[in-house]
């Protein structure tokens, strides 16, 4: 059953986890992509094995892990391994389907930034640093990427590139040759977009419900092309809101 009782933030968390469904080994970044790669463990992919930086693979976590090292993660894993271990025999074996992450910026060809807003040597905000998005944006199978849509996240060029998506579209990545393909997909809370198979240019696939194009274009740092037919995403389910609001995010931190 569906509802039109649900948040943006929300309906952007669910439709990132249906697009989990039929993946086995997904690599999980910290802060929304982990609510929503937990929601697909919990509806749609239940075999799936999320693998989780600090040295975890197969993470059944009974709740939302707080960051990559929470010690609920361990409990019920099919692995708890050192961090060189696990990014040597997985990710650099090639055993990651997905490589699920965020970004404070997301440019038009799936770059993503996460270390600084502005110049480098003297910027407005230091973030956080790659941690392991770097090596995961180039050797996972694929990448999803789910964020809000604002024009701030979303600009031409991002300030910095920290993880490689198709860098400046054609065949640029190719030259790095990096085994995993590149983003596939980024959700948002305006609709979801994805990638032209040529150029590597992100474009418009489908809006959520009450969104519209205009709405999507002004979010954007650039003249955001649109899928000649349009799709349109479901309404959360009853039972996805219920997960999320009881069991992943009862406080509301990432929901509101």
């Amino acid at each position: 059953m569906t509802t039109n009782e649900y948040t943006k933030s929300e309906l952007m968390i669910v439709n990132a986890a249906r697009e989990l469904a039929g993946e086995r080994v997904v690599f999980v970044g910290v802060g929304i992509p982990n609510i929503a790669v937990n929601l697909a463990q919990r509806t749609g992919s239940p075999d799936m094995e999320m693998v989780y930086e600090a040295g975890v693979f197969g993470a059944r976590p009974t709740r939302l892990p707080l960051s990559i090292g929470d010690p609920c993660l361990v409990t019920g894993s099919t692995l708890a391994c050192g961090m060189p271990d696990l990014f040597m025999y997985y990710l650099q074996g090639g055993l990651i389907d997905v490589g699920f992450l965020g970004g404070a910026q997301i440019d038009r060809y799936g770059n993503i930034n996460t270390t600084v807003i502005g110049d480098y040597e003297n910027p407005k905000v230091r973030l956080p640093g790659s941690g392991g998005a770097c090596e995961i944006a180039l050797l996972a199978k694929k990448i999803m990427i789910i964020t809000r849509m604002q024009r701030r996240r979303f600009p031409e060029k991002v300030d910095f590139v920290t993880s490689a998506g198709f860098l400046g579209g054609d065949n640029e990545r190719e030259k790095l040759n990096a085994p995993g393909k590149g983003p596939t997909v980024v959700v948002t809370d305006v609709g979801v977009l994805r990638f032209h198979p040529e150029t590597h240019e992100m474009y418009l696939a489908a809006l959520h419900p009450g969104a519209t194009v205009d709405q999507a274009r002004e979010n954007v740092g650039w003249d955001l092309r649109v899928a000649d037919e349009l799709g349109a995403t479901e309404p959360p389910m009853t039972e996805e809101l219920h997960i999320i609001r009881e069991e992943l995010d009862p406080k509301g931190i990432y929901r509101k």
